[in-house]
């Protein structure tokens, strides 16, 4: 879904493109000698995007080139068996998406990447007109034809809305090209961050020595900004949209019913991007939770106690959330998850954000 989203994200770009011009900041909090405590954030920068940003993206482009293998074994022999491991692969992929999800800035934003992957819901009725026209259905036309009509979406209508005996000639290619196009896209992400000329981690690790990031603080605050943006989406975008106007097509996910775990991978992001830890991955950094803790440690672990306080009440909605939704007697798992994501919210703001601007 785009709408609430795509509004919370054009407010970081506009931040990002001011930044981008704006080298005569007199912003303060490092990069300029500040001793210890500049190398103290100085190493939460370096392992959110060396802990954190980065190896997601490399799982990422992963699990997008096994889930392209999966799809590539279902067209080449379409039982039931190959149709469910190429399931099982889009599932996979998913969890490294979702968890990315809470930074979304830099090239996933500026580049269009976001709804490229990630568009919902899928236009049905456009698809099927390019189903039954003659064109050639390569990586490149898909590639450029509209999100709603590619990305991980558009994979998961052909993956499960559809018993494999219904999936002809045409679908096949369609759905080929389509994570082919996934794959492209969660590479060049990679390499985005961590390749080529001037890599954006390397930006973002030089805060306080370049436009981009006029200060360390600048680049903490983008931190907290795609935590929060995560957090609101899932609250009141995610879960709202389709909850309030009961309306199971603006549910994301709703072929796959893996809409609960797309929510908590959003989050476990978030919590991710706080500690600086990717636990699934074995890999422990310095978070901001380390920063706060110096001067409020309770503040520190409450943050991180309601972060999986979300995760928890998300995972607790009963299955499936499409139909959760037209549930009356799952309404109070719904909202609580919502104020679980709202009161994290809250408190990064509020709360931990005044910390790490003083």
């Amino acid at each position: 879904m785009l709408s609430k989203k795509g509004i919370l994200v054009t407010i970081v770009s506009i931040l990002f493109v001011l930044s981008c011009g704006g080298g005569g900041s007199d912003d303060s909090g490092g990069g300029g000698g500040g001793g210890t405590n500049d190398e103290f954030i100085q190493s939460i920068i370096d392992d959110y995007v060396d802990n954190v940003v980065i190896p997601t993206y490399d799982h990422l482009r992963e699990r997008s080139a096994t889930l392209r293998e999966a799809c590539e074994a279902l067209e080449a022999d379409p039982t039931e068996e190959s149709l469910e491991a190429a399931r099982e692969a889009w599932f996979a992929a998913r969890i490294p998406w979702e968890q990315s999800e809470s930074w979304l800035f830099g090239p996933v934003d500026f580049k269009g990447h976001d709804p490229a992957l990630d568009s919902w819901p899928v236009n049905r009725t456009d698809l099927d007109a390019v189903l039954s026209s003659d064109a050639e259905l390569t990586e490149e036309f898909v590639g450029n034809l509209d999100p709603t009509l590619k990305g991980f979406h558009t994979a998961e209508y052909l993956l499960f809305a559809f018993d494999v005996d219904e999936l002809g000639a045409r679908e096949f290619e369609y759905l080929i090209s389509v994570v082919r196009d996934i794959e492209s896209t969660s590479e060049e992400l990679y390499t985005d961050w961590a390749g080529g000329d001037e890599p954006f981690g390397e930006i973002m690790k030089g805060a306080g020595n370049n436009s981009v990031f006029p200060s360390q603080v600048s680049a903490l605050e983008q931190i907290i900004e795609g935590m929060s943006i995560i957090l609101d989406e899932v609250a009141n975008g995610k879960i709202a949209e389709p909850f309030d106007n009961q309306d199971v097509e603006a549910v994301e996910s709703q072929f796959s019913f893996n809409s609960r775990q797309d929510f908590a991978n959003d989050v476990r992001g978030a919590l991710h991007a706080y500690t600086g830890d990717h636990p699934g991955l074995g890999l422990i950094g310095t978070g901001l939770d380390e920063l706060v803790a110096e001067s409020d440690p309770e503040l520190a672990q409450r943050m991180e106690d309601e972060i999986n306080d979300a995760i928890d009440a998300i995972l607790a909605i009963p299955q499936p959330f499409r139909d959760a939704i037209l549930d009356p007697d799952a309404a109070d798992e719904i909202v609580a998850a919502q104020e679980a994501c709202r009161q994290a919210f809250d408190t990064l703001n509020n709360e931990v954000l005044p910390v790490i601007q003083q």
